[in-house]
């Protein structure tokens, strides 16, 4: 099933996620869901507050990129409950989007690699350095857990060039192919 995106202005994009037990109810059927809407979205990842849940579930889908990069064919991957624990001094800059605020992208500098803990899909648990596109993804899906967006990294300088788009589209001012929450 389709869910709805939640848009910049939705208060669960700003709130904190929690983590969920491992009974969680229906949590499959959410995962796929999940899925099926970051496809339609044409998305590389989507965490549940996106879709109006503040539980640390995401769900990240690197296949559109194997042509180019061949280590992430057929890569989707669950992480739940997902936390950094640490990021390596090193860092790169990369434009970054995202499927709750369409139509705007930055450049966005964040650590080139991360030590992350979570629970794939069969609810067991991992404790990894990720690192190149891969980490770039999961920074900024593991931001949404933390009521963070990626234009909260952004220079005052660029928030005051995009202000208007951001007081737009809380006021429901945008266009995007996909279903949202209004």
């Amino acid at each position: 099933m389709i869910l709805p995106m939640y848009i910049f202005g939705q208060p669960v994009l700003r709130k904190q996620a929690h983590d969920i037990p491992t009974d969680y109810p229906n949590l499959k059927e959410l995962i796929a869901n999940m899925f099926e809407t970051l496809t339609l979205a044409e998305g590389v990842g989507l965490a549940a507050p996106q879709i109006g849940l503040d539980i640390r579930v995401v769900v990240v889908d690197l296949d559109c990129l194997s042509d180019d990069e061949p280590q992430y064919k057929d890569f989707r991957r669950v992480f739940i409950n997902g936390h950094i624990l640490e990021s390596s001094e090193e860092e790169n800059d990369f434009d970054e989007g995202c499927l709750s605020l369409p139509g705007i992208s930055e450049k966005v500098r964040r650590p080139a690699r991360v030590r992350i803990q979570y629970l794939d899909k069969e609810l067991q648990p991992h404790d990894e350095w990720v690192d190149g596109f891969l980490a770039r993804v999961i920074q900024h899906e593991f931001d949404h857990l933390e009521g963070k967006l990626f234009v909260d990294h952004i220079s005052a300088f660029r928030k005051q060039i995009i202000r208007k788009k951001l007081i737009s589209m809380s006021k429901g001012k945008f266009s995007c192919h996909y279903k949202v929450k209004r």
